[in-house]
């Protein structure tokens, strides 16, 4: 590890499980033990496996942190490391962010994913990944369809189309909804975008700022960290396929999970299954996007990378120096969802208000955060918003109706 170069400001408290009615409290006394539980009902694991299951759910409305026996995952020891600092401490006494990535690779312990035997390399989540792509087949036939629309056009016009890149970033923000609320901009006139919804519920947007950045060189390097896998890793897969076909860009990594955490966050082979899934459709503009995909992988303008870091409880300024230093080539960093910005501003209780690009000065590259809200953290929003917000919806924080796409360039 390298000496972290922390944000610009004085470091708030980490968000806590034992803070008496918030969305932590609910999600580590409630949430996290029905996904325990769910991973129970799922899979097909051993009877022992699925007790001791049982037990980490039971355990965590206010029992103590349990050990992490040695399963040979490569991340191990780095684990016991993390896990010195909170000795003897309750589920809700620990920083949430920690509570939680350590939750899911207890689930991977407790269910012998790096052990030979039966459940080896078993993705334990797998199931809700599949059934997010089976179900959504339509909207990714329509989403498809447009993509390669916007190519032709681009190719047609000598020049990537800036609102169709806006577009598109529009999508992966609002990814997880395979409802998208986004439909009519393929309905009559497609330059107008009329997602007149959505727009209002963009908190801070500065969509049209990235496009503006991304035409200032023609040879991009852009690093995409992924979020989830199923409809939403579609959305995003269809924003770099345009990237590097329009032109936006020249080469796209993309920065995936080396095993399962947070239920469906992406690795390098649910991009891999993905990719197959789309070539096997039906659909033909379902699968030009899976041979795009397939070739863009196979001569070098995509890569896929996977780092314990995405999967570990530090802050983004704790990142590790080789991989800091491999995001400082990036021309642009999108930093995609919830969880992906809470390591991004450490899980603290930072002022609403506060500037983003004041938490975020330790970054290597420009950086773009698309999210969703589903926690209670924040920056870089105005006073006056939030008032709003506060009398039209109490639970504007937490629930994924609102969204930001914020860029530090």
């Amino acid at each position: 590890m390298n000496k972290p170069q922390i944000p610009n400001l004085l470091l708030p408290a980490p968000l806590l499980g034992s803070n008496a009615g918030s969305f932590t409290e609910f999600t580590v006394t409630q949430r996290m033990p029905d996904i325990a539980r769910r991973v129970i009902a799922e899979n097909k694991f051993s009877i022992d496996i699925n007790q001791s299951l049982e037990e980490l759910a039971a355990e965590l409305p206010s029992g103590y942190l349990r050990t992490l026996t040695n399963d040979t995952g490569a991340d191990f020891q780095d684990w016991e490391k993390y896990l010195a600092l909170y000795q003897h401490q309750r589920w809700v006494d620990v920083p949430w962010f920690f509570a939680e990535t350590y939750f899911y690779r207890l689930i991977l312990n407790i269910t012998n994913y790096f052990q030979p035997g039966d459940s080896e390399g078993i993705d334990p989540f797998l199931l809700q990944k599949i059934q997010g792509l089976e179900t959504s087949i339509n909207s990714i036939n329509s989403l498809c369809t447009q993509v390669e629309k916007w190519l032709v056009e681009s190719k047609q016009e000598g020049k990537p189309s800036k609102s169709s890149l806006i577009a598109l970033l529009y999508f992966a923000l609002w990814g997880n909804r395979v409802d998208l609320s986004l439909w009519s901009a393929f309905e009559d006139d497609k330059s107008s975008f009329d997602i007149q919804i959505q727009l209002n519920n963009i908190l801070i947007d500065d969509s049209f700022a990235v496009t503006k950045l991304l035409t200032k060189s023609h040879k991009n390097r852009i690093d995409f960290v992924i979020d989830n896998a199923g409809f939403e890793l579609i959305c995003d897969l269809c924003l770099v396929d345009f990237l590097l076909g329009s032109g936006f860009a020249n080469q796209v990594y993309l920065h995936l999970k080396p095993h399962p955490t947070f239920v469906s966050d992406a690795m390098i082979k649910d991009v891999l299954y993905t990719k197959d899934f789309l070539v096997q459709s039906s659909y033909p503009h379902v699968q030009s996007l899976g041979k795009r995909l397939t070739e863009n992988l196979a001569s070098g303008p995509l890569v896929l990378a996977e780092d314990y870091f995405w999967t570990s409880p530090l802050a983004f300024w704790e990142i590790p120096i080789l991989l800091k230093d491999e995001l400082a080539k990036s021309n642009l960093m999108i930093v995609k969802g919830d969880a992906n910005y809470r390591r991004l501003l450490g899980d603290r209780s930072w002022d609403f208000t506060k500037k983003f690009a004041d938490v975020v000065s330790y970054l290597p590259a420009p950086i773009v955060a698309l999210r969703t809200l589903k926690s209670e953290v924040a920056t870089g929003l105005k006073a006056e918003v939030i008032l709003e917000l506060a009398n039209t919806d109490p639970n504007w924080l937490t629930n994924g109706q609102w969204g930001v796409i914020q860029l530090i360039s």
